[in-house]
């Protein structure tokens, strides 16, 4: 090993805080941690059959790809060897230098949060630090690694607490070798001796048995006669020096899960397999089997997560499901498998047809990865509907993760839009806590309701207190309350639903009640048409820099003005989420509804009526729009002004 290019880094003081919190016992099964090295091995081998596969010029003997384990009793280590890609130097620092990365400040809040042990231990998964679960198990971590092609390699060591080492080796075989040195064994803290064969092999076949490539354990040294101090001599010793060293035990079975039947599979192998694919610690909500015959076959095992990843909305979230080709492993992220919408199932897809050596860019292109994305997405969406139907609760878990998210394939897959629509539900007036589904929505609908009504906004509590949902609330129309960023989009791609068009309360007109109650507001709305139009004409001329109307409502009981969207305008959300993205939209004028059974309305009206040239009947106009904006929860485009104007109001009435 060279020492002249030996680093000394000190642990950022997040990345101290989590490794404490690893140390000292956050997880009750400290068996994963073999897991997680046998899978980052097995990820290794992917990579360096992947990379010869393309680069006939790579530099990487690919003849045995696989992964040893060496226990030494005496030296109470415990080695994870694989001869896959490996890594440089300045992979090492990235990856495993350091993990105090944009998202562990979450991590550390969220593993304070957690309720219980099961729900922290399924935090880790999620962060990408399943290399740290060693630390539970030892006093001290080494790396020893190279890269397939390059000449040098790196060694990392820590003992977890302050400090790591990267020193440059000049020996490095090709992979990676992870040598844990081990804490004593602590039967009660389930901290049991992983040197012991019996142990090892007892945890490969329960979480790694599905591995595709072997994992081998070398066998225990036997003991010659002379090992006791008996002497040592003896025809027994004599014959074992001449015989040849017993072979490596493989402890996995290496049968690929999504080609054996389902009554040859247990749940907890799925499970396990889930876990290997997305690096989560927690079971998946539900495991979906399809195979397809015929012209083109291929055969896929996907699993809906119970949780969502912290960094699902993010526009670095790796998405899509593993690619293998006849059992050849291809790709690990395909997302051309799976629309983006969909972005959070994991699994495997194994297709029979396709080349060892297709591309991203040619899989974006090929009709058969298109046929098996259509099919797949609409098994996905068949398995939700299935359980919101059969489980409820599991359904229930699903839509709180990942509706949000679902709901963005109502804007572009056509093909799937009622199927989606199907499986949706959503927060409601009819129930506090329960969402509704569309169907159970229109099987409430009174008898001449044509509509299904629903308000967009950040919150329940806000969209509730609204002023557009005054005459709604007194007239007991349920509406939907839609408060995800993706609503304000989707809304306007859904025109109807089982022939029922989606209308905004915030938008357009309201014409609510029966045909004789509608001929009864028709007659009373020309009624106080004709008595304020002196001031909706002089409003709409003070206020047109901000509204392109101004107009009497018949959505307000309560309120004394509101602010409505042409039909099909834009509404300000969406406007400002455009802008967010880089968009530049033209702002769009809205216009401001007058409550004529109000108070403020009508006592504005006979002062207009009486001294028409009067200041503060302007200052009082201004007042009613900034009013309405704060309603809404926006802000007056002028606060200072506002709030001078309101102080002035209040002053005059004490």
């Amino acid at each position: 090993m060279s020492t002249e290019t030996t680093e000394t880094f000190e642990f950022q003081v997040e990345a101290r805080q989590l490794l404490h919190l690893m140390i000292h016992s956050i997880y009750s099964n400290k068996d994963v941690f073999l897991r997680e090295l046998i899978s980052n091995a097995s990820d290794a081998l992917d990579k360096i059959r992947l990379a010869a596969l393309r680069d006939s010029s790579l530099d990487a003997d690919i003849s045995d790809l696989h992964i040893d384990i060496e226990a030494d009793k005496s030296a109470r280590t415990l080695t994870v060897r694989d001869n896959g890609i490996g890594m440089s130097r300045d992979e090492v620092v990235a990856l495993i230098g350091t993990i105090a990365n944009s998202g562990t400040a979450q991590f550390l809040k969220e593993l304070k949060e957690a309720e219980d042990a099961s729900a922290a231990e399924g935090l880790i998964g999620q962060f990408g630090v399943g290399f740290y679960a060693s630390f539970m198990v030892a006093d001290e971590v080494t790396l020893v690694t190279r890269r397939a092609g390059e000449s040098q390699g790196t060694r990392w060591a820590s003992t977890g607490e302050g400090t790591y080492t990267v020193d440059t080796v000049d020996d490095a075989p090709q992979g990676t070798a992870v040598t844990l040195h081990l804490k004593p064994e602590d039967t009660e803290d389930r901290l049991y001796d992983y040197a012991e064969p019996w142990k090892i092999r007892e945890i490969v076949k329960r979480y790694s048995d599905f591995i595709t490539w072997p994992v081998r354990m070398a066998p225990e040294p036997r003991t010659d006669a002379g090992a006791d101090g008996s002497g040592g001599e003896g025809t027994e010793g004599a014959e074992n020096t001449d015989a040849a060293p017993p072979a490596p035990e493989t402890l996995n079975s290496m049968k690929a899960l999504w080609a054996r039947s389902r009554d040859e599979v247990t749940d907890e192998e799925y499970h396990e397999l889930y876990k290997h694919i997305s690096h989560d610690w927690q079971d998946p909500l539900e495991t979906i089997r399809l195979q397809a015959e015929g012209t083109f076959e291929y055969q896929a095992l996907l699993f809906l997560p119970s949780h969502a990843p912290h960094d699902l909305f993010n526009q670095g979230y790796k998405r899509g499901v593993q690619l293998y080709v006849k059992r050849v492993f291809i790709m690990e992220d395909c997302d051309a498998l799976m629309p983006s919408y969909l972005r959070f199932v994991k699994g495997v897809v194994d297709a029979q047809d396709l080349s060892l050596n297709v591309s991203r860019e040619m899989l974006q292109q090929d009709r058969q990865i298109q046929l098996m994305n259509r099919r797949l997405a609409k098994k996905v969406l068949a398995t939700v509907k299935d359980l919101r139907t059969k489980a409820p609760e599991r359904y229930a878990t699903f839509w709180r993760e990942f509706g949000a998210v679902v709901k963005e394939g109502l804007i572009g897959d056509y093909e799937n839009r009622d199927a989606l629509l199907e499986v949706s539900s959503f927060a409601t007036t009819h129930d506090e806590e329960a969402p509704t589904t569309l169907r159970q929505y229109v099987e409430r609908m009174p008898e001449g309701q044509e509509h299904i009504f629903y308000l967009t906004g950040e919150s329940r509590q806000a969209l509730e207190n609204s002023p557009h949902m005054e005459t709604f609330r007194a007239k007991g129309i349920e509406v939907l309350l839609l408060t995800d960023p993706v609503d304000e989009v989707w809304v306007d791609s859904v025109p109807a639903y089982d022939g029922k068009q989606l209308r905004s309360v915030a938008k357009g007109e309201v014409d609510l009640g029966t045909e004789e109650e509608k001929q009864e507001a028709e007659k009373e709305r020309k009624q106080h048409q004709e008595q304020f139009a002196g001031l909706l004409t002089w409003m709409s001329e003070h206020l047109k820099e901000n509204v392109k109307e101004v107009r009497l409502s018949s959505r307000l009981t309560v309120s004394p003005a509101c602010l409505v969207s042409d039909t099909h305008d834009v509404t300000p959300a969406l406007e400002s989420m455009y802008r967010a993205m880089g968009q530049s939209l033209p702002h769009t004028k809205r216009i401001l509804e007058l409550n004529p059974s109000h108070a403020l309305v009508g006592g504005l009206n006979q002062a207009h009526g009486e001294r028409p040239g009067d200041d503060v009947l302007t200052e009082t106009a201004e007042l009613l729009y900034d009013m309405a904006l704060l309603a809404e929860g926006g802000a007056p485009n002028d606060p200072a002004r506002f709030v001078k104007l309101m102080a002035d109001r209040i002053e005059r009435t004490l």
